[in-house]
């Protein structure tokens, strides 16, 4: 996809406040346990690459990402650290991501005995294939979900240990972000079903995402997969307080490229959704829903000069319209998302609004939305 760059509209990202993030949950961690920074989708949004830097530069140890094509850009991009691919790749791929020194989630034993196969016929690596296991303690997605079922899929590695290294084990919890724990300690009851007889404990432990890890730090083990929190997002939304202070790593800004004033009766936007009742200043702002701006924003607001603006009528593929409280000339700052003159909008305030979660918004942010870094 082309990157805007001749357009006054882009994301701003604060390599200061992810450091601050990922470096205060390394301060809590216990002794022993490690981080491993969650860069999936394109760090949330924020950018793999620059996250990645950032969170190795806070005390990161490793990194998580989605999809294999996620792992081979962090080997691309020079990062030597363990990288473990959580969802599930094909075998056929086996002895690329062995090659790599990519770690891969494993949910079934015929996942490894075709694995197996592939590696056969490949040329030998000068390491394993590292493997997680992954068990489905209640999220329902992916994973072992039984004893006798881990317990081949262990026997299976046992009897390969030359192709396949069992590296770690792991789950994830559904409900960690929710003040009701029920289903939480449902969760960790069978985690220790499927795991407290296990013959012997991989390198890596872990059931820690950014919540868990948050408010159910004695889960943590000997390492954690921080996420959201990293950059700067409460994963409760704002049902539970955080231990300390996240620092948002992410605005959006933009600027009027046009003002006008309409009279009574105008109408703006696809639809004639909107139609003033008295004489107004209109300004139109370079971003839409092609920019990952949503739709269904339309009476939401933005900050001009720190007022908030109301945005009027259908936001565009790649235009909004907001109301002006006055003209103001061409090039004026517009704040979608961060701080201008004591006001704020944050990405919650953006979910909230939609009726979703800030990861999906961060997430949603298009590659023509230029990233430019600070700190």
């Amino acid at each position: 996809m082309v990157v805007g760059v001749h357009r006054p509209t882009q994301l701003v990202i604060d390599r200061a406040a992810l450091r601050h993030n990922i470096h205060a949950e390394v301060e809590r961690l216990d002794e022993g346990c490690e981080l491993f920074m969650v860069v999936k989708a394109n760090g949330y949004g924020h950018g793999a690459i620059q996250v990645a830097q950032a969170a190795k530069d806070a005390g990161a140890t490793g990194f998580c990402v989605a999809i294999l094509d996620e792992a081979l850009e962090l080997r691309a991009a020079g990062f030597n650290e363990p990288i473990l691919v959580l969802g599930v790749t094909s075998p056929a791929d086996a002895p690329l991501m062995a090659a790599e020194r990519i770690s891969t989630t494993v949910a079934a034993t015929d996942w490894l005995s075709d694995a197996q196969a592939y590696l056969a016929l490949a040329e030998p690596t000068a390491e394993p294939l590292h493997v997680h296991l992954g068990l489905d303690t209640g999220m329902g997605r992916i994973g072992f979900r039984t004893v006798d079922e881990l317990a081949t899929a262990i026997d299976f590695l046992g009897q390969h240990k030359s192709t396949l290294d069992f590296e770690g084990i792991f789950t994830h919890f559904s409900t960690a972000d929710s003040p009701d724990d029920h289903y939480f300690k449902q969760q960790v009851a069978k985690w220790h079903t499927l795991t407290d007889n296990l013959p012997h404990r991989p390198r890596y432990v872990h059931v820690s995402n950014s919540a868990t890890s948050l408010w159910h730090a004695a889960c943590n083990d000997n390492m954690v997969r921080f996420g959201v929190s990293g950059y700067g997002l409460n994963p409760s939304g704002t049902a539970i307080e955080v231990p300390y202070a996240l620092q948002p790593a992410l605005s959006l800004t933009s600027e009027l490229v046009f003002t006008k004033k309409i009279a009574a009766g105008d109408s703006v936007g696809y639809g004639a959704t909107y139609t003033a009742d008295q004489a107004e200043w209109v300004g139109t702002v370079p971003i839409g829903y092609a920019d990952g701006y949503e739709r269904r924003l339309q009476g939401f607001h933005v900050l001009v000069d720190g007022q908030a603006c109301e945005i009027i009528g259908r936001v565009c593929m790649d235009q909004l319209m907001v109301r002006l409280p006055h003209d103001y000339s061409r090039g004026t700052t517009v704040t979608l998302v961060g701080q201008d003159h004591g006001a704020e909008i944050t990405l919650q305030d953006v979910a909230d609004y939609c009726g979703t979660i800030h990861y999906e918004i961060a997430c949603g942010f298009t590659g023509r939305l230029p990233r430019r870094y600070l700190n």
